[in-house]
C-alpha cells in the first residue's frame, strides 16, 4: 500500500524522492503516527510535500489510496457555539410573542443555560423529530433535515441552500494556479487586457536602433538596448470560494492559472458568497489570517482593474442586510462593501460561471448585477472577451 502511495504521488507529478519515502518508513517504524490516520496524513505531508502548490495533489492521491480507512472509534470533534450567535439568531427568527415567553422563562441567560443542559443531556445520535440536535428531522438545528430557516451543524456541505447560520469549521481549498489550461482561448481572451510599456533597466537588444546607429557610425557596431516590454495592467481578482462554487472549481482554476501567466501585476483574494469586511489569501488559514477589505481599498490604488469571480447565488439577505452572512455576524451589509469597491475602482466587472439563461431565476444574481452596474458577464469565452473589453474602456 505504501509503495503504491509513493508511485501514485509520482504519477500525479508530486516531486517525491526515494530518500523521502525511506524517511516516511522510518517514521512509521518508530511509531511517530501510531495507528491514527490523521497523524499518518500529517506525517506523510510534512515529509513528502516541499511546495504548498502540491498540497491539493497530495490530498487527492492520499484520499484515493487510503480510501475507507477510519480513525479508531471514540475520537471526535468538539466545538463551542458562540453565545453571541445564539442571541443574534434568536432575535432574528423569534416572534415577539416567543421573545416574551423566553423572558417569562427567566430571560436569555436562562435560555443559554437550558441549551447547554440539553447539549449535555443528548449523549447519542438523534435522527428525526423537531427537538433535539440531530439529522433528518425538522428541528432548526442539525444536519440532513429540512427547515425553512435553520442552522446547519455537522454537515460537510449545503443541500437546500437555506441555512441561516453554519456552526462548523468549514475548510476550503486554495485554487491551484498551476492547472493546465483546457483551451488556449482563455489566454487569448485575457490578452485583450493589455497595455504595454518599456520601463526599468535596459536589458533587451533594440535591433532596429542598433542597425541604424551602426550604419550612421560608418559600420562600427553601436549596440542599443531598451527596457523589457511588459504589460502595465494591474489586475485584482476576488474569488468566491466554497459552497455552491465547488461545482465551478475547474473553470476557476483554469482562469486563475491563465491570469497568473498573463499579468505581471496580479493580486488576488478569496471571499465567501458576498464581499464583507474581511478577505483572505489562504483558505487553510482563513479563520486566523485575514486581510481587511478597507485595507485593500487603501493598499491598491484606483488604477487597478477589479475582477469578481462568483456565482452570486445566495440568499438576498446576505447582500442587503447587516448580519446576513451565513458564517459570521457582519456589521455592515455586503452591498455596502461592493458599493465601496465600485466607487474606488472605475474598472470593475463580475464573471459568473452560472449560465446566463438562469440568471433571471435567482434574485441575488439580479441584485449583484445591479450593484455592478450591469457589468456582470458569464464565465464563458464570449463573456470573458466582453469583460476584457469593458475593463479596457
Amino acid at each position: 500500500m505504501f509503495v503504491n502511495f509513493f508511485l501514485e504521488l509520482r504519477q500525479a507529478k508530486v516531486p517525491v524522492s526515494i530518500k523521502e519515502y525511506l524517511a516516511l518508513m522510518e517514521g512509521m517504524d518508530k511509531g511517530v503516527s501510531d495507528f491514527s490516520v490523521d497523524d499518518f496524513y500529517y506525517l506523510a505531508r510534512a515529509i513528502l510535500v516541499k511546495d504548498e502548490r502540491n498540497l491539493d495533489k497530495f490530498d487527492k492521491v492520499f484520499g484515493n489510496v487510503f480510501k475507507g480507512l477510519e480513525n479508531p472509534v471514540g475520537e471526535g470533534t468538539q466545538a463551542e457555539i458562540p453565545e453571541e450567535w445564539l442571541r443574534k439568531l434568536a432575535e432574528k427568527l423569534l416572534t415577539e410573542e416567543e421573545k416574551k415567553q423566553i423572558e417569562s422563562m427567566g430571560g436569555w441567560e436562562k435560555l443559554m443555560e437550558t441549551l447547554k443542559k440539553r447539549l449535555e443531556e443528548q449523549q447519542k445520535r438523534h435522527q428525526g423529530g423537531s427537538k433535539w440536535i440531530g439529522t433528518a428531522g425538522t428541528s432548526p438545528f442539525g444536519a440532513f433535515g429540512f427547515n425553512p430557516e435553520g442552522v446547519r451543524i455537522g454537515q460537510d456541505k449545503g443541500r437546500e441552500g437555506r441555512a441561516v447560520k453554519v456552526w462548523d469549521k468549514r475548510e476550503y481549498k486554495n485554487l491551484d494556479d498551476t492547472v493546465e489550461i483546457g483551451t488556449r482561448n482563455i489566454k487569448i481572451a485575457l490578452r485583450r487586457l493589455r497595455k504595454f510599456a518599456r520601463e526599468g533597466a535596459e536589458v533587451e537588444l533594440d535591433m532596429p536602433d542598433t542597425i541604424r546607429s551602426t550604419a550612421r557610425n560608418a559600420g562600427y557596431l553601436d549596440i542599443k538596448m531598451v527596457p523589457e516590454r511588459r504589460n502595465k495592467v494591474k489586475l485584482l481578482i476576488l474569488f468566491d470560494i466554497g459552497g455552491s462554487m465547488d461545482a465551478h472549481i475547474r473553470v476557476c482554476e483554469e482562469l486563475f492559472s491563465a491570469a497568473r501567466s498573463e499579468f505581471k501585476h496580479l493580486e488576488f483574494f478569496y471571499f465567501h458568497n458576498c464581499l464583507y469586511e474581511k478577505l483572505w489569501k489562504d483558505n487553510r488559514r482563513r479563520h486566523v489570517d485575514t486581510f481587511s477589505t478597507a485595507q485593500m481599498l487603501h493598499t491598491y490604488p484606483p488604477d487597478y482593474k477589479i475582477l469578481f469571480v462568483g456565482d452570486a447565488s445566495m440568499s438576498p439577505y446576505e447582500i442587503a442586510y447587516p448580519g446576513g452572512s451565513v458564517e459570521h455576524w457582519n456589521e455592515e451589509s455586503g452591498q455596502t462593501w461592493i458599493q465601496r469597491v465600485s466607487d474606488t475602482y472605475r474598472s470593475m466587472v463580475w464573471l459568473n460561471p452560472v449560465p446566463e439563461r438562469h440568471w433571471s431565476y435567482t434574485p441575488s444574481i439580479q441584485l449583484l448585477q445591479q450593484l455592478s452596474s450591469n457589468r456582470m458577464f458569464p464565465l464563458t469565452l464570449g463573456g470573458l472577451d466582453s469583460a476584457m473589453k469593458e475593463l479596457n474602456k
